[in-house]
C-alpha cells in the first residue's frame, strides 16, 4: 500500500489562522517539502475556488497554479489533484496543462479528473450549472478526448459537448490519469476504459468491495486488465499516539474551531468536514481492512498540518512503515 497526503490549500479553512497570503503559501509549501522528505508517495490538492462548508472570504489557492509551483518546490514526491473539475477547463486545455506540468515535475504528475459537484462555485465563476445528465455526458467525452490527445496525433472530435480539430498537444506526455467517483454506469466504465487509477471518496469497506466488483465487471466487458488499475480511497484522519489526551488532540486538529463548532460545520457534498481522531494502531487496523478489500493506495487529509507538522510525522513514522 502506498500513501499520499493533502497539503493545506485553504479549501477546508486550513490556512485561515495565517493572515498573510504569502505566509499561507509558505505553510502549504512547507508541508509539501516535509512530505517530500518523508516516506509519502504523493501530495494532493483539491480543485475548488471557495471554502467549505460555507463559502467565505478566505484564501483558496488555485489547483493547477499550485500544482505547477509545488512541482518546482519538491524533488521526489508525486503531485496530484483529487480531482480536477471537468467543468472548469475544456479537455484540450486540460491535456495541454497537464502535459506542461508533467514536464515541469520531471514526470511526477498524477492527473486527476472528475465531473464536478459544487454548484455555488460554478455559478459564481460564470460556468453554466447544467443537469447531472449533461455534466456526466461532458465528463464522458472529456475523458475520451484527453486520453486520445495524450496518445494520438491530429485528433478530430465533434461530440455533443466538446469539439477539437487537430490540436497540437505538445510536449507529448501521458501522465497517469486518476478518475474520482464511484458512479457505476458512467464513471466506473470510464475507469475501465481509460484510467490508470480510481479513487473512491469513502473509507467504508462494504461500499468499496461493491464498487470494485462493479469495476471488475466493466473491465471484463471491455477487455481491460483489472489489475492494471490502481484502486485508491481517501480518509480524513488525525493520528494520535496511544495515551494522548483526545481533547488536546482535538484542539490541535481543529485549529480555530472547538469540537462542537467543527461538528456543526457538517459536510458539503462528498467532502467530509469531520476527521476521525484515531490512534496510529487504530489507523493501521482500518488500513488493513481496506487493503483486504482491494485498496492499494490511501490518500489522507490531516487537519492542522499548516500549523503543526507533528501529526504528519506521526503518521509517517507509525503507520506508513507497517505497509511498506
Amino acid at each position: 500500500m502506498k500513501f499520499g497526503v493533502f497539503v493545506p490549500q485553504g479549501w477546508r479553512m486550513d490556512l485561515a489562522e495565517l493572515a498573510d497570503p504569502v505566509e499561507q503559501w509558505e505553510a502549504m509549501t512547507a508541508v509539501a517539502r516535509a512530505a517530500d522528505a518523508g516516506p509519502w508517495d504523493s501530495i494532493w490538492l483539491f480543485d475548488h475556488f471557495h471554502t467549505v462548508p460555507e463559502p467565505v472570504r478566505e484564501t483558496v489557492f488555485e489547483v493547477w497554479t499550485a500544482t505547477a509551483a509545488l512541482a518546482r518546490d519538491t524533488k521526489r514526491i508525486k503531485i496530484g489533484q483529487l480531482v480536477g473539475c471537468n467543468g472548469y477547463r475544456n479537455p484540450a486545455l486540460y491535456a495541454k496543462m497537464a502535459a506542461t506540468v508533467d514536464v515541469a515535475s520531471h514526470g511526477r504528475l498524477f492527473a486527476g479528473l472528475g465531473a464536478g459537484w459544487s454548484e455555488h462555485e460554478w455559478t459564481a465563476y460564470g460556468y453554466p450549472w447544467t443537469s447531472l445528465k449533461d455534466r456526466m455526458g461532458s465528463f464522458r467525452e472529456s475523458v475520451e478526448l484527453i486520453h486520445r490527445l495524450w496518445t494520438e496525433e491530429d485528433v478530430v472530435f465533434h461530440g455533443k459537448y466538446h469539439s477539437v480539430d487537430k490540436p497540437y498537444v505538445e510536449p507529448r506526455r501521458q501522465p497517469p490519469l486518476w478518475i474520482g467517483g464511484g458512479g457505476e454506469q458512467v464513471t466506473l466504465k470510464l475507469v475501465a476504459q481509460y484510467a490508470d487509477a480510481c479513487n473512491f471518496g469513502t473509507g467504508r469497506v462494504d461500499v468499496i468491495k461493491h464498487k470494485l466488483s462493479v469495476l471488475r465487471k466493466h473491465c471484463d466487458a471491455v477487455g481491460r486488465d483489472y489489475d492494471e488499475i490502481v484502486k485508491s480511497t481517501s480518509l480524513n484522519l488525525f493520528p494520535i499516539s496511544p495515551g494522548d489526551d483526545p481533547v488536546t488532540a482535538t484542539a490541535k486538529a481543529r485549529g480555530r474551531y472547538s469540537l462542537d463548532e467543527f461538528r456543526a460545520l457538517g459536510s458539503a457534498g462528498s467532502a467530509i468536514a469531520m476527521a476521525d481522531i484515531l490512534t496510529t494502531k487504530e489507523i493501521r487496523t482500518q488500513l488493513e481492512q481496506l487493503e483486504e478489500a482491494g485498496i492499494q493506495y490511501v490518500i489522507t487529509y490531516i487537519p492542522g498540518v499548516a500549523y503543526d507538522h507533528s501529526p504528519l510525522e506521526r503518521f509517517a513514522a507509525d503507520v506508513v512503515p507497517a505497509f511498506s
